[in-house]
């Protein structure tokens, strides 16, 4: 994984500063993997501004890939997609070719996702059965155990245009620079500690009862009265 600039921007966009992501699934994700993300992690947290966050994934690991992988390599991993998942900032994932591995990880993490037509989102395999790592956990957060059971079970591929049908992707185009170009314009407003908190509602309405989340909504809303109440005077 390396951070970078990637050519879906030709000459660059200064919307993105130096908020962007590479994320390469064909790696096995280590120190420099982890070090790259919460650099760009860091960047975002001290911005103090409106902006988003790209990320760019793309590649899937080969067979093998677990090969010199410890446990705490993948706890440092599995938390700074934590901290990426949970930014006061706008993300958005740009998808292209297979996706599985880290890539797949970071995409899932993201607020919006594009993808380049024939697109794959892939569960890797190892030996017999199917990578257990969080992505297992977010692809049925988000879309259903149904609709990505043959995805979790057996790394059955999603295509662009299934992912898109369930959700996990927004958009699926071959020219991703007019659509970031939109996302920046309308959604890189939303940034924040407004934006966690209603990103983290949303995360918690799956598994939470009405009832254990009515004092997290109130507490927001008062937030939100009393910020209004601010601006106005």
């Amino acid at each position: 994984m390396l951070d970078g600039r990637d050519d879906v921007l030709e000459g660059g966009n200064s919307v993105f500063d130096d908020l962007e992501l590479r994320v390469d699934g064909s790696r096995p994700f280590d120190a420099d993997t982890v070090a790259a993300a919460a650099a760009v992690c860091d960047r975002a947290e001290d911005h103090g501004g409106p902006g988003v966050v790209l990320v760019h994934v793309s590649g899937a690991p080969a067979p093998g890939w677990t090969d010199g992988l410890d446990l705490p390599t993948v706890n440092r991993w599995e938390r700074v997609l934590r901290r990426l998942e949970r930014l006061p900032m706008t993300t958005v994932a740009v998808a292209a070719g297979d996706c599985g591995g880290a890539a797949l990880d970071a995409l899932l993490a993201t607020d919006r996702r594009i993808a380049r037509p024939g697109t794959r989102l892939l569960v890797p395999s190892e030996r017999t059965a199917t990578w257990p790592g969080l992505a297992l956990f977010r692809l049925v957060n988000q879309a259903g155990a149904a609709r990505v059971r043959g995805a979790v079970l057996f790394g059955t591929p999603i295509t662009a245009e299934e992912a898109a049908a369930i959700g996990l992707v927004d958009e699926v185009t071959d020219d991703p620079a007019v659509a970031l170009t939109e996302l920046a314009r309308r959604d890189g407003v939303h940034s924040g500690p407004e934006l966690s908190i209603r990103r983290q509602l949303m995360l918690d309405a799956v598994t939470t009862s009405y009832e254990d989340a009515l004092g997290a909504h109130l507490a927001a809303c008062d937030r939100e009265l009393r910020r209004s109440v601010g601006v106005r005077s």
